[in-house]
């Protein structure tokens, strides 16, 4: 939560002040165990593996040793040194919530001043494994993403484990989330204290630059991992009854992910499909310039903690239009940096305007970059160590 939004009626114990070297220097915490699902370098990473990377970078810059502990990445080493600080990946995608367990109660590891758990819907149950300081990231609660993961029962344990059992264990931990709609999801689905879960917004990083120079087409892009709750099929379909008034709208699908071949699959079914190019993972400076050409960044998600790529593209001059949920709510200013739609009758009307004119898609983007200068991740490493360090035990 940043200084300037900062309400101390929303905790039950007041945050320290000061800025990242004040809190670290007098923190005393020199190491700083991140116990998370998957490594930056897992095929299936995401937006998550990012937040904790960048920050976990951050915080090593001001010489605090950090160590992640997460499954394995296939064909890769098991200990790594990246950015600053150590990642040790090892153990299966499920064996991983029993072996970091272990190491963290056996101190396989060494000794941590501090642990960190992002809760990425199986959660590890770090408030059992440490009386020491701790806390957890939680960017969402994954309601209806269980049924699009695992087959019904193991879906139907998870969304109980996260529902019921889970929250118990956490009521005196404190949580940060990446928007205010996302806490009060959290709160009310999961029952978990308000005044334990903090607001900490997502950076954007500074090698994401503004630009005018839009495409000579009217182009949408969709960028992110390709999972079953991004719904880009209903983006496509949304898209077409676009081409119906701008025939020359063009579609860039950004990214890769389980649902990958059947988006693939979907595009080739449509009568006409060249209007749509599938590009897969791209560099930094690829993506870049896709945000930088498109008129609209687009998201028909059915469940995000934030929308990082909404951001990303609002630095980089563009509109966004997304769907209408927690997370999305924060990561879009509605009417200033894009739109919000409820459903697919509000997301032909928001597009439209949009993609019928140059020079409005031109001047929605440059308020949205104007918006979106607030987003910085040294904000978002020194706001997220600030909730940390308020667990230090006098």
């Amino acid at each position: 939560m940043t200084e300037s939004n900062y309400d101390s009626s929303m905790t039950s114990k007041p945050l320290p002040e000061g800025d990242l070297e004040f809190l670290v220097e007098n923190t005393g915490f020199n190491r700083v165990l991140i116990i998370q699902w998957r490594d930056l370098e897992d095929h299936d990473s995401g937006g998550s593996e990012l937040h904790s990377h960048k920050i976990a970078e951050i915080w090593a810059a001001h010489g605090i040793e950090v160590c992640f502990r997460t499954s394995a990445v296939k064909h890769a080493d098991e200990k790594i040194n990246r950015d600053g600080y150590t990642s040790v990946r090892s153990s299966g995608r499920f064996a991983v919530f029993a072996t970091a367990a272990f190491d963290l109660i056996s101190g396989r590891l060494g000794k941590f001043d501090a642990v960190v758990e992002v809760w990425n819907g199986m959660p590890f149950m770090t408030p059992l494994l440490t009386r020491g300081p701790n806390m957890v990231f939680l960017h969402h609660q994954h309601g209806p993403l269980w049924e699009l993961a695992l087959p019904k029962p193991f879906a139907m344990t998870g969304r109980f484990i996260e529902r019921k059992v889970a929250p118990f264990f956490y009521r005196g931990t404190p949580v940060v989330t990446l928007s205010d709609s996302s806490r009060e999801e959290i709160s009310s689905v999961l029952g978990l204290n308000s005044k334990k879960i903090h607001v900490v917004e997502p950076g954007i990083d500074e090698s994401f630059q503004f630009s005018n120079s839009k495409s000579q087409d009217p182009l949408v892009v969709v960028a992110g991992r390709l999972s079953p709750y991004k719904q880009i099929e209903n983006v496509i379909s949304t898209l077409e009854k676009v081409r119906t008034t701008i025939p020359n709208v063009k579609l860039e699908i950004i990214g890769d992910g389980p649902h990958e071949k059947n988006i693939r699959n979907f595009v080739t079914s449509l009568k006409d499909h060249s209007w749509i190019s599938i590009n897969g993972r791209l560099s930094e400076e690829d993506l870049i310039n896709a945000y930088q050409r498109a008129w609209v960044a687009t998201s028909s998600s059915s469940s995000e903690g934030w929308g990082m790529t909404l951001t990303e593209a609002a630095r980089c001059g563009t509109a966004s239009v997304a769907s209408n949920i927690p997370g999305h709510m924060n990561s879009v200013s509605h009417g200033t940096s894009g739109f919000l739609f409820d459903n697919n009758d509000e997301y032909l009307s928001f597009l439209i305007p949009l993609l019928s004119s140059r020079e409005t898609a031109i001047n929605v983007g440059e308020a949205a970059y104007n918006w979106s200068s607030q987003f910085t991740w040294k904000k978002t490493a020194t706001e997220s160590f600030r909730v940390l360090a308020s667990t230090k035990q006098s």
